[in-house]
């Protein structure tokens, strides 16, 4: 097991490539940018529908009302997802652009919506009370045309990436005020990739007979019925898990690909939940509240292990400090804090429990009666009672939670018995060295600020350093005096993170911190790539550990614009968001 960890982590930067790559970083983010869509719509489903579950029947103006809001928000989802795609993928592209050359963000989003709709939506003329109406299909305009929305993202900035570097713009005289010289200069680009998206959907019109949305469905239609399979499922869950065990942001790589055709069907599940049938899609947006049950690594139930059944100080208070945020899906207090990222006895578990959680799921959906997951809940929603919710409040789902935290203890439970014997066997050690009891000397271990693991051993040595490591540059180390010099009055940070929880943490440390010290400091929490708007109102931007591979890429642009950028190892954030002092002190010191 040692060997597979130490070569897991030869190839780390490798994985780190892969997540930071600019189609896979503008989809996950354009995509994040429409969740309120997501969540909004289903609010208003859950409105409609939740009243006849208690036997309540609502008046059908209101269910209609409800109806209405869902249709014009979720069912324009896809275009909403072109426009923040390309948006997205602008930013990217502009670090990569010659000095003096950007691309405008505002017109490439606006392109890239009517470039989807030409792939994506159907033209044609009806009858309606003796009259001729023109009329649009909206069935792809939704999350069935996501994919289209994507590839029209990508051919829009490309197009415009083309004629601004090569100059192919309208050029008016310097007296033009700026505003309305780049409108002119965006009309070639704006028209070179609508008349492109415009062509191949002609093309593939006449030789295909369909739209290019569905052509698309039809050729990736074997990849998604092969992912909802069993094995299918077990390797996205594997995959996700495994990545995140090496240090790479795992949802950040896989779900991207997956994310269109998970929404697509859970929409699919909704529709038929509404027309009184049995939603059968098990690959869904909402399945990861099973497979990332209490976050990646299905770890919901660990906290509660490590409290009741270990003996080491260290775990039990690990497992005390992690037990809130775990329940809401934030696990990085107990991946950075046991450490679970890197450690060669959590590798098994950490991968296996989340697969045996989604294997269960599709067999409670295809065998038991379970429905599928059809409203959608945030992320960050209680696993029990998000899964509660999404199978349309059936009983049988309680059951079926109830069995994956036992099966997920028990997957656990051996292994964590294992590492909590190395770590007895160090406390005894140390107590050992200072000549106290065991269990004092453990106390007073745990209590202390070293290390998450001072292992013996060089293989867990590794481990506790993989875990901690600086997947970009070195920060340097500030000086030990330094924080009763630098001057915070007024400081505003920012947090990021993958979703804006990881990040909350810290930034509410800081916000506690400032009042306990009376430092003026604001901060706020948010999500990696919503960012790019608001970064020039902070002075300094902090990354968690699940974005830290995004380093040099905001480091670009931090420099561009006088912001200070820092970038804490794992179990250093997670001790951070745990000491609101603490937290101020070390931006002190972190301070040039």
């Amino acid at each position: 097991m040692d060997a597979i960890v130490k070569m897991l982590e030869k190839h780390q930067p490798f994985f780190e490539k892969i997540s930071r790559n600019i189609y896979l970083q503008a989809i996950k983010d354009g995509f994040l940018g429409c969740m309120p869509i997501v969540l909004t719509s289903s609010i208003f489903l859950l409105i409609a529908t939740l009243p006849g579950v208690v036997g309540i029947t609502l008046p059908q103006p209101l269910i209609d009302w409800c109806n209405k809001l869902y249709n014009f928000t979720m069912g324009v989802m896809g275009i909403m997802v072109a426009g923040t795609t390309a948006k997205n993928f602008t930013a990217s592209m502009n670090r990569r652009m010659p000095a003096g050359k950007v691309l405008n963000d505002g017109s490439t989003m606006v392109a890239a919506q009517c470039s989807m709709l030409l792939l994506a939506v159907t033209q044609f003329t009806t009858k309606f009370d003796g009259s001729e109406l023109s009329v649009f299909d909206c069935t792809s305009m939704g999350t069935r045309g996501l994919f289209s929305a994507y590839i029209a993202a990508f051919i829009t900035v490309w197009v415009y990436k083309f004629c601004v570097s090569r100059d192919l713009t309208i050029k008016l005289p310097k007296e033009v005020p700026g505003a309305i010289a780049q409108n002119f200069r965006d009309i070639i680009p704006f028209g070179g990739a609508v008349i492109i998206c415009g062509i191949i959907d002609v093309v593939v019109r006449n030789l295909m007979g369909v739209p290019f949305s569905e052509l698309l469905i039809k050729l990736l239609s074997p990849l998604f019925t092969a992912a909802e399979t069993y094995p299918g499922l077990i390797l996205i869950q594997a995959a996700t898990a495994f990545f995140w065990f090496i240090g790479v942001h795992g949802p950040s790589i896989v779900q991207p690909g997956i994310d269109p055709i998970r929404l697509a069907n859970q929409a699919e599940n909704l529709q038929v939940l509404l027309a009184g049938g049995h939603p059968a899609h098990s690959l869904t947006f909402n399945m990861s509240l099973v497979g990332e049950f209490g976050g990646t690594g299905a770890t919901f139930i660990v906290p509660l292990l490590l409290i009741l059944f270990m003996k080491s100080k260290q775990l039990k208070a690990v497992g005390k400090a992690s037990i809130v945020p775990v329940a809401f899906a934030v696990n990085e207090p107990l991946l950075f804090g046991a450490p679970m990222i890197l450690n060669p006895y959590m590798l098994i578990p950490f991968v296996a429990a989340g697969c045996v959680n989604v294997s269960v799921a599709k067999f409670f959906i295809d065998n038991v009666g379970m429905n599928g997951f059809s409203f959608v809940v945030p992320w960050a929603t209680p696993a029990p009672i998000g899964i509660f919710i999404t199978t349309n409040f059936q009983l049988i789902a309680l059951v079926f939670v109830a069995i994956i935290i036992l099966l997920d203890a028990i997957i656990y439970l051996p292994f964590l018995k294992a590492y909590d014997k190395l770590l007895c066997d160090q406390e005894a050690e140390r107590a050992a060295e200072l000549g106290l009891e065991s269990d004092g000397a453990a106390t007073i271990a745990a209590s202390t600020s070293a290390p998450a693991v001072e292992q013996t051993t060089a293989s867990v040595e590794t481990t506790a350093a993989a875990a901690d490591s600086e997947p970009v540059a070195d920060q340097p180390e500030p000086a030990a005096d330094a924080s009763a010099k630098k001057d915070v009055d007024g400081l505003k940070v920012l947090v990021l993170c993958a979703g804006a929880g990881t990040s909350a943490m810290l930034a509410n440390a800081i916000k506690e911190g400032a009042a306990q010290t009376g430092e003026n400091i604001a901060s706020s929490a948010g999500a990696y790539g919503q960012h790019t708007a608001i970064m020039d109102q902070y002075d300094v931007i902090v990354l968690a550990p699940q974005v830290r591979s995004y380093y040099n890429d905001m480091k670009a642009d931090t420099d561009r614009l006088g912001i200070k950028l820092l970038a804490p190892r794992g179990k250093e954030y997670i001790d951070l968001t745990r000491d609101p002092a603490g937290a101020i002190k070390w931006l002190r010191e972190n301070l040039d």
